[in-house]
Order: structure tokens, then C-alpha cells, then sequence
């Protein structure tokens, strides 16, 4: 039972690619292949003489090419145990046994992604193709199934290498592989129906088929991986593999500089996922500089990103420090050749700011799920809420801040002057605390206050933040707004001349 001959294949692939070699080892075997369609074709074309499955059933492809294989004789000498009672029943219906399958399915999730004709999409759910991946799956201790074109190197070193001879483990891993397909695939329709009907079946899937082994988790002691693919977000020029905790930052700091994309040079310093520093400027070196001064002790070891070109003169700035990732649109060549003398530090060059559209974390014995907090507040957004209103200036630094204390742990408060991060406090389990914090920060600097502006994430329910803020030397004020106190804080700008305004816009980040 443990090593298979393979004697004869079914061969039915969507796509015809990746095909030469196997045809080539295919004519110097001794193995019978059936074919259906295009692939009968194909194959054909290129020397092979296949049976024809119609041949085999007896019955044409019909239905537009939606039944092709369906059928006791193709289904019948696939699931087949190669043991007595199977055997006999064969020979009885005169149904021939298939050792090898070959599928490449349908390709429904480039059509999603291609169109929104629903009847194209619903035409490339593939049928025949999933039953029989799961079929020769289900009947590994006899049958090889080759799941899709990428697994065609190993049906090339089986053909090639082992002389058409196959192992239990072989089969085994290759049943492996054909579920992980067909049960993405499957997601894949699912969750197309569920965003497309308003009472689809509340149900949680997901499914990523790229994994990549970490050297741990967030700590040594815990086993970390990521699925995905990162090669369609950023190109990796240089440095060591992303850990876990490098992962996490980055998204971080992609998700923050996606805030930012479009404006005027503007650079981020991150620490275990939150911002340090970020300033615009109209330079990226002037940026980087006003950014470091943010906190240049807490930038030791950071996330260093940049929303445009790093050139060379930057580059020499940024290469003093000691930081673990730099991630920008572009770099100069002979900022590029600086930058990664030093092997170690990763430095990515951004593809795309890709932003989840929903979020989810395990908890307890289930998953919660939202939405991503994608809401982008504009000046246009404020409302004025006090008699005086904020000047032109102050209205840039106040969305500025605002950008910023989105991205921030909660509880949080930013505080902006010039389109800089002059200090924060976040993570905080008071509002009061997160804005003793962020004064603090920007004294531990060396910022003057006086003129900046603040932005909290949520509601002030007292006039508490205000007053402190304000007797920092703080000018202006931004929040989201919705406190059964809101007048209070209104009251208090009043009395002292600060204008605030209201978002109505909540950014809890826990």
C-alpha cells in the first residue's frame, strides 16, 4: 500500500501553462491519460493522444461545458479502494482505475477582482474541477492528486525523479495541499455571496494561502508565522527577515503614513506601534530632522517612514541612527548603496498602502470583527463649536493632529505646532494622564508650547484636558465631540479665548 505506480491519469486544467515538461515526461512513460475539453486539446496538439472522457462515459460535455467529468466512470475509478470488493465492482461496471489527477481550477477569485458582472463570476465557479480535487484527496492511500499548476514541480519530479512512482507520504502531502485549495477556494465563493446578499449567513471565514515561518512571536518563547504576501505591498532591497514585531510596527506605520500619502514631504518615527515624531516639511530632510526632534531617544531601534523619494542627503542623516526598518515610496541608487552597507537593517520601497477593509482578533473562544477605521476627517469636517475660530494655521496643525491621534494607543492626546508632533501621551487608562503625558514629552524636548494645538481621540467629559492643555500654552482645540458635558469644555475655551472643534468622530484604538 505505501508506494503507487501511476498507470493512468485524468488531466483537466483551466489553465494550460506549465504544461511543456509534464507533457514531455508524459510521452516517455507508459500511462494512459484522459482529458476533457481545451486540455484534450492541448494535448493533442503537443503529441499526447488522450482518451476522451466523453469516450469513457459515453455522454458529450453538455450544459455549456458545465458537465464534463460528473460521472460514475470518472468518479467511480478515482475513489476507488485498490482492495478486493472495490476491484470487483470495477470490472463488473467496466470503470477503469485513475492513479494520478491533474486539476488547475476555474480562476474565480481574479474574476471577482477583475469585474462585477455577476454572471461572469458565477460562471468561473468551478464544479467538476473541486469534486474531483476532494475526491482524489479523499482516496490518497491509492491516488496522487496534483491540485493546481503550482504544485507542478512536484509532478515533474515524480514523473522525472521517482520514475512515476509515488509514496503514501507523497499522496498524503499532495491531499494536504488539494484540501488547503479547495477549501480557499471555497471561502473565496463564500464570502463573494455573503458581501453581495444582505441575509447571507452570518459566518467567519477567512483564508490565506502564503505562509512564511517567523523566528518567533512577539516574544522568544512563542512560535510566530505570517500569512500573506508581502512582495505585493513593498520590494525588500536589503536587511534581515521581518520578525513578528517588525510585521506589526510596519503595518502600524503604513496604515499612519497612508494618512499622508498625497501631501507635502512628511516623515514618522515609530515605537512598538506608535508614532514618536512625524512632521511635514518642505523637504524630506527637513521632514526627517523635525520628526526625529519628536523624540530622538525613543527613535532608537524604531520604524523610521518616509511618503516620498529618500535621497542621498537624507539618507546620510538617517544612517547615523540605529533603527530597525526604513520604509519608503523610492530611494536615489546612491542613497540605496549607503543605506544597506549596513546588512542587518531592512529597507523597503512601497508598493501599494494596502488597507484592510476589516479587521478581526482573536478573543476568548471566538473572533470579533469590524470594519477598519478608514474615516479620513478633513478641515472641511470641523465644526466650530466656540465664538472665536480657529485661523488658517491653526486649522492645518489641527487636522495635522488629528491624523495622528487616530493612529495612537487610547486613551490619547497629540500635541501639533507647525505640522510637527511636538508630544503625546498615549495608552493612557485617563484622558487626564494621556495629556499630562504629551506635555511632559514635548518639555523633555525642548518644545514651546505655546501656540500648539491638541487633538484628543474621544470625548472630553470634563473641562479637565482643556485647562491643562491650556495653561501649557496650548491655542486650539480638536475632539470628537459627544459628551453629555460637552458644554463644559465649550464653556471653558469661551471664557479663554481657544477655539475647538468638533470632528464627531470617535478613534478608539485598543
Amino acid at each position: 500500500m505505501a508506494n503507487r505506480k501511476i498507470k493512468s491519469a485524468l488531466i483537466s486544467v483551466y489553465n494550460k501553462g506549465g504544461l511543456d515538461k509534464i507533457i514531455t515526461l508524459l510521452k516517455a512513460s507508459d500511462i494512459k491519460i484522459y482529458s476533457t475539453g481545451g486540455t484534450q486539446a492541448h494535448l493533442e496538439a503537443n503529441g499526447l493522444n488522450p482518451i476522451r472522457v466523453e469516450d469513457l462515459t459515453s455522454y458529450p460535455s453538455i450544459l455549456d461545458g458545465r458537465v464534463k467529468t460528473l460521472h460514475p466512470k470518472v468518479f467511480g475509478g478515482i475513489l476507488a479502494r485498490r482492495e478486493e470488493d472495490h476491484q470487483g465492482q470495477l470490472a463488473k461496471y467496466e470503470i477503469p482505475e485513475i492513479d494520478l489527477v491533474v486539476v488547475d481550477l476555474y480562476p474565480f477569485e481574479e474574476t471577482v477582482q477583475s469585474t462585477d458582472d455577476n454572471e461572469q463570476i458565477i460562471e468561473k465557479i468551478d464544479i467538476g474541477g473541486i469534486a474531483l480535487i476532494r475526491a482524489a484527496a479523499k482516496n490518497y492511500k491509492d491516488v496522487v492528486i496534483i491540485p493546481s499548476q503550482n504544485q507542478y514541480g512536484f509532478l515533474e519530479k515524480i514523473l522525472e525523479d521517482q520514475q512515476g512512482e509515488t509514496s503514501l507520504d507523497d499522496r498524503k502531502l499532495m491531499a494536504s495541499n488539494a484540501f488547503a485549495i479547495s477549501s480557499h477556494y471555497d471561502t473565496a465563493i463564500f464570502n463573494y455571496f455573503q458581501s453581495s446578499t444582505p441575509d447571507s449567513p452570518a459566518a467567519f471565514k477567512q483564508s490565506l494561502t502564503q505562509a512564511s515561518s517567523l523566528r518567533y512571536g512577539e516574544n522568544p518563547h512563542q512560535k510566530g508565522t505570517y500569512y500573506g504576501d508581502l512582495d505585493q505591498v513593498f520590494t525588500k532591497l536589503s536587511g534581515k527577515a521581518l520578525s513578528f514585531n517588525n510585521l506589526v510596527d510596519v503595518d502600524a506605520a503604513m496604515q499612519l503614513m497612508a494618512e499622508y500619502k498625497d501631501d507635502a514631504p512628511t516623515f514618522a518615527v515609530l515605537k512598538h506601534t506608535n508614532a514618536c515624531g512625524v512632521a511635514t516639511r518642505p523637504t524630506v530632510n527637513e521632514a526627517w530632522h523635525a520628526a526625529l526632534a519628536g523624540d530622538n531617544v525613543s527613535a532608537f531601534g524604531g520604524i523610521l517612514i518616509s511618503n516620498t523619494k529618500v535621497d542621498l542627503a537624507t539618507a546620510k542623516e538617517i544612517h547615523k541612527l540605529f533603527y530597525e526598518v526604513l520604509i519608503a515610496p523610492d530611494f536615489d541608487k546612491d542613497a540605496i548603496e549607503l543605506l544597506t552597507s549596513k546588512k542587518a537593517r531592512v529597507l523597503l520601497k512601497i508598493k501599494e498602502y494596502y488597507r484592510q477593509p476589516s479587521s478581526f482578533k482573536s478573543l476568548l473562544n471566538g473572533v470579533i470583527q469590524q470594519d477598519a477605521d478608514l474615516k479620513q476627517e478633513t478641515i472641511t469636517d470641523f465644526e466650530v463649536k466656540t465664538t472665536s475660530a480657529p485661523t488658517d494655521k491653526q486649522l492645518s496643525d489641527l487636522a495635522f493632529a488629528n491624523k495622528i491621534v487616530k493612529h495612537l494607543k487610547s486613551n490619547t492626546i497629540v500635541l501639533v505646532k507647525d505640522n510637527q508632533l511636538l508630544g503625546m501621551g498615549c495608552g493612557q487608562t485617563s484622558r487626564v494622564d494621556a495629556c499630562h503625558q504629551a506635555i511632559a514629552k514635548a518639555s523633555t524636548f525642548g518644545f514651546n508650547l505655546e501656540g500648539a494645538v491638541m487633538a484628543s481621540d474621544a470625548f472630553f467629559p470634563f473641562p479637565d484636558c482643556v485647562e491643562i492643555a491650556h495653561k501649557a500654552g496650548i491655542k486650539a482645540v480638536v475632539q470628537p465631540g459627544g459628551s453629555i458635558k460637552d458644554q463644559l469644555s465649550i464653556d471653558y475655551c469661551n471664557e479663554n479665548g481657544l477655539p475647538m472643534v468638533f470632528t464627531h468622530t470617535r478613534h478608539f484604538k485598543h
